[in-house]
Formats: structure tokens, C-alpha cells, sequence
């Protein structure tokens, strides 16, 4: 990433950042919607984050210590657990009402909150937060003990991307490490790949595929490294709340979704919990591409 461009990512609030990441995560997730028609849910997840790697790898080319050593593992570890919290997810849904299976993911982000906490307001934060995330999700216990399970295995990888995506973001190296990252996750994951056969007979189903993994893949987890240079995990996670707002804005724009009472109130809880959590000033933002070397800025 260029230092003009670094900077003026420097200058933009965090929460504002979310929500660009958010928006293209949600186009990206009505492009899905086209491959579940043909794929199964895994082979959905494990096409985007092919097409994210391939867009990165030829984007960065990370140079040849990104492929070896503790570099090369946290990298991969990090590409592994993001593939499975994407695949998890989508098979949730595929069993789940959606609100259900985001209210359940949302343990993920919110118990790693917890966990980092230190103050009372840090705790307001948390409990407005998840007030709102569950009013935004008009939780509906419905479904299948699978999908159950499957969303709380995507809340376990949301907790697990959250932790290495941090790691990932202090090594100065984010975006390089992402690129390998994704590399090696679609290599590993390859078996969620077998339902993919008609896709590479089409042209308009691999772009899908890679306009998924720009969208929903590098565009926001491009954000993330960029924020989690600037803001530690517990007010990262509590940012996370945001998501469910800017779903609930894509459905009112390009689907024409009002929400009702329950969700606006939901809506402004998030947003409190948000600014609650904001007042405490952010360390002096790093630049994007310091570091060793090259640097870079690069956390679904």
C-alpha cells in the first residue's frame, strides 16, 4: 500500500472504515447467493478465498521470506482459521434463519471483548452491543442442532481470526502475510473444493467466485489490518457490532428492507455501544507501510 494512500487511510475514523469493509462484505455476500445455486456452501466459501488469494498474490508478490519459517505458520494458521469460519458460517445459513445463525456467530467477537476488558465502560460497550446485535438479528430459535453447531463453530473461528489477526497486523508485513495466508488456506482446504466441478466450465461463475473473494475477502480483511494497527482486540471486536448495521442498511437501500421498531433500536444501541467504546483516544496511528523492508498496511 503507498504511504499517500496510508496516510489518508490514517486520517479515516475506524468505525467509518467498518463500514466500507462492511458494505463490499455484503455485496460480496449477495454475489454468493448466485453460486449456492450451483455450489454447496463449503465450496462457495473455499472459491472466494481461492479468488482472494490469487487477487492478492498477484497484487503484493510477496517476497520468498513470507514463505518460510514462523512467518510462513502464523500466516497459514491465520488463511486456515479464516477458510473455516467462512465455510462454517455459510453452512450455518444454509441450516439457520440468518438471524439466528449471526446472533450465535456474534459470541465469537463478543466473548473475546470480554475477555480483554479492563474497565466498566468497556463493559457498557459489550452489553450494549450484544443488546443490539440480538435485537438486530431477531433471534428466532429455529433450525436444525447442526446448523446450531456450525454457527458456533463459525463464533470459535471469528474468536481465533480476531487473535491472529492482530498478530498478523503487528508484524508489519499485513497484506504480504495475508496473500500467503490465503494461498495456504486454499491449498489446505482444497477437499471443501469438491462439489466445484461446474465452475471451471464457466467463465461467469469463476468471476462470481473471484468478485466474491475481492469483495467479502480482501477489501474488508484489508481494512482490518489497517484498523488493528490503530486499536487493540477488545475495541476491534466491539466495531465488529457494526456489521449487522450495515446489513441492515444494504437491505434497506438495495433490497427496500425497513427495518422495524426492534431493529432500529438496535441499530442505535450498536452505535452507542460504538461511541461509548471511542472515547478513549487511539494510540498514535502507525503508518501503514512501516516496517522493515517494504512494510505494509494490510482483517469476513
Amino acid at each position: 500500500m503507498s504511504g499517500r494512500i496510508s496516510q489518508q487511510l490514517a486520517r479515516v475514523p475506524a468505525p467509518a472504515l467498518f463500514l466500507l469493509g462492511g458494505g463490499s462484505q455484503y455485496v460480496g455476500a449477495a454475489m454468493a447467493v448466485a453460486l449456492f445455486q450451483t455450489l454447496n456452501p463449503a465450496g462457495v466459501a473455499w472459491l472466494r478465498m481461492l479468488g482472494a488469494a490469487v487477487v492478492l498474490v498477484l497484487w503484493r508478490r510477496p517476497p520468498l521470506a513470507a514463505w518460510r519459517g514462523r512467518r510462513l505458520l502464523l500466516a497459514g494458521t491465520f488463511g486456515v482459521v479464516t477458510g473455516l469460519m467462512n465455510a462454517a458460517f455459510y453452512e450455518a445459513i444454509d441450516r439457520l434463519p440468518l438471524g439466528t445463525a449471526v446472533a450465535i456467530e456474534f459470541c465469537g467477537p463478543v466473548a473475546v471483548a470480554a475477555f480483554a476488558s479492563r474497565t466498566a465502560r468497556d463493559w457498557a460497550a459489550l452489553v450494549l452491543a450484544g443488546l443490539g446485535v440480538a435485537l438486530i438479528a431477531d433471534v428466532q430459535w429455529a433450525g436444525s442442532a447442526g446448523g446450531v453447531l456450525w454457527a458456533l463453530g463459525a463464533a470459535t473461528a471469528w474468536a481465533g481470526y480476531i487473535l491472529l489477526a492482530k498478530r498478523v497486523a503487528q508484524g508489519g508485513n499485513g497484506m504480504d502475510d495475508l496473500a500467503v495466508g490465503f494461498t495456504v488456506g486454499a491449498v489446505l482446504l482444497v477437499p471443501l473444493a469438491l462439489d466445484s466441478g461446474p465452475v471451471w466450465g464457466s467463465p461467469r461463475l469463476l468471476l462470481l467466485g473471484v468478485g466474491v473473494g475481492v469483495l467479502s475477502s480482501v477489501l474488508p480483511y484489508v481494512l482490518d489490518q489497517v484498523v488493528l494497527r490503530r486499536i487493540g482486540r477488545a475495541r476491534f471486536a466491539v466495531l465488529l457490532a457494526l456489521l449487522p448495521v450495515t446489513a441492515a442498511l444494504v437491505g434497506l437501500v438495495a433490497l427496500g428492507q425497513v427495518p422495524g421498531w426492534a431493529e432500529l433500536a438496535g441499530i442505535l444501541a450498536v452505535v452507542a455501544a460504538v461511541a461509548l467504546r471511542s472515547r478513549d483516544e487511539d494510540p498514535p496511528p502507525e503508518d501503514a507501510d512501516a516496517g522493515a523492508a517494504e512494510g505494509t498496511g494490510k482483517a469476513g
